[in-house]
């Protein structure tokens, strides 16, 4: 892997974040429970897909 394809992972890492930052905020500004619920997952997914990329970070740095 190039040196530029590891920085657009690192890119999307970083894309991932902000996010889930935002979905965060969005999720503690929330009265309704069914939309809360419904950000939950979409937080869970955006965590599970940013952990998935470190993953491959980390795994690349290995090699």
């Amino acid at each position: 892997m190039t040196q530029k394809e590891l920085l657009y992972v690192e890119d999307a890492i970083g894309h991932e974040n902000n996010i889930i930052s935002i979905v965060t905020d969005t999720i503690n500004n929330l009265e309704d429970e069914n939309l809360k619920e419904f950000m939950q997952d979409k937080l869970e997914y955006h965590e599970s897909f940013r952990d998935e990329l470190m993953n491959f970070l980390e795994e690349k740095s290995n090699e």
